[in-house]
C-alpha cells in the first residue's frame, strides 16, 4: 500500500498548527497572568509538543513540496543512469510548484524537455490498477504533438531514427549483477545525449508501435529499455502526474533500510 506522506504531514501540520494558535489566542495570556500571580500551571503538553512540533513538521512539508523531495529507486528500469538502491532527489519546483495532496499547479515555471528524466505518478491500465498513482520514474522522449514509433530496437521521433552507438559490454555490480552482459549505448535524443542498455538484440514485439503523444501528455521510456514497462505498454503520462525533475544522486545502499552494501561512488553524481 502506497503512503501518502505528503497527506500525513499536511494533516500533522494543521492539527499541530491549530493546538498551537488556539492556546496562544485564548488560553496562553490567561496562563501568564495566573502564573505572574504566583498560581504553578504548566503549560499543557499536548501544546508544548505542538508549539515544538509544528514548525519542523511544516518545514519539512514546504521543502518537499516545493523544493526537493527524495525518493528510492528499486528497480532496474532506468540502468545504466539509475542503480537498483539509488536514493535521488527530484526538483519539484521545475516543472511548476504545485499544492501539496491536491498537486494542483499554483505556479507555472517550465515544461519537461526531451530528455528529462521525471518522476510521475504511474497513470495505471485502469482504475483498478493496483500500482496506479504509485510513483515511477523515467525519461521523457516524446513531447505534446510528438509522433513516437519503436520498431526493431529503433526509436523513431517525428519520422526520424535516434541514432545509438554501441560503446561496450556492461558489468553490472550488486543487485544489478543480472544487466552483466547486456550493450551499452550512446543513445542521441535531439538535444539530449544519454547512457541506455539494450540486453535483447530482437526485443519485445509487445513494445512495438506507433503513438501520438496528446497534448498535455508526455511519453516517457526506460533506459533499460528490455526491462522496462513504459508508455510502450501503458500509454502516455498527462502533464497533471508530473512530480519533478530528478537531478542528483545522493547515497546508494542495498537492501531494507540500507543493510546490504554501499556504494560510495555514487554520492553526489548529477542525472542527465
Amino acid at each position: 500500500m502506497k503512503i501518502d506522506l505528503a497527506l500525513i504531514l499536511t494533516v500533522l501540520a494543521a492539527l499541530t498548527g491549530f493546538v498551537w494558535l488556539v492556546d496562544r489566542l485564548l488560553f496562553a495570556r490567561k496562563r501568564r497572568l495566573m502564573q505572574a500571580e504566583g498560581e504553578e500551571l504548566a503549560e499543557p503538553v499536548l501544546v508544548d509538543y505542538a508549539r515544538s512540533l509544528f514548525p519542523i513538521i511544516f518545514l519539512v512539508l514546504v521543502l518537499r513540496s516545493f523544493l526537493a523531495e527524495p525518493f528510492r529507486i528499486p528497480s532496474s528500469s532506468m540502468m545504466p543512469t539509475l542503480l537498483v538502491g539509488d536514493f535521488i532527489l527530484v526538483n519539484k519546483f521545475a516543472y511548476g510548484l504545485r499544492l501539496p495532496v491536491l498537486n494542483t499547479k499554483v505556479v507555472p515555471l517550465g515544461q519537461p524537455q526531451r530528455g528529462d528524466v521525471v518522476v510521475f505518478r504511474y497513470p495505471g491500465f485502469g482504475a483498478s490498477d493496483p500500482q496506479k498513482g504509485a510513483d515511477y520514474i523515467k525519461r521523457v522522449v516524446g513531447l505534446p504533438g510528438d509522433r513516437i514509433a519503436f520498431r526493431d530496437q529503433v526509436l523513431y521521433v517525428n519520422g526520424q531514427a535516434v541514432a545509438k552507438e554501441p560503446v561496450g559490454v556492461y558489468v553490472g555490480n550488486g543487485l544489478g549483477r543480472e544487466m552483466t552482459g547486456a550493450t551499452l549505448l550512446d543513445v542521441e535524443l535531439p538535444g539530449r545525449t544519454h547512457r541506455s542498455l539494450e540486453a535483447d538484440p530482437f526485443g519485445d514485439q509487445r513494445a512495438e508501435g506507433e503513438w501520438e503523444v496528446p497534448e498535455g501528455h508526455y511519453f516517457v521510456m526506460g533506459d533499460n529499455r528490455d526491462r522496462s514497462l513504459d508508455s510502450r505498454f501503458w500509454g502516455t503520462v498527462p502533464e497533471q502526474n508530473l512530480v519533478g525533475k530528478a537531478f542528483l544522486v545522493w547515497l546508494n545502499c542495498e537492501g531494507w533500510f540500507c543493510s546490504g552494501a554501499f556504494d560510495y561512488t555514487r554520492i553526489g553524481d548529477t542525472i542527465r
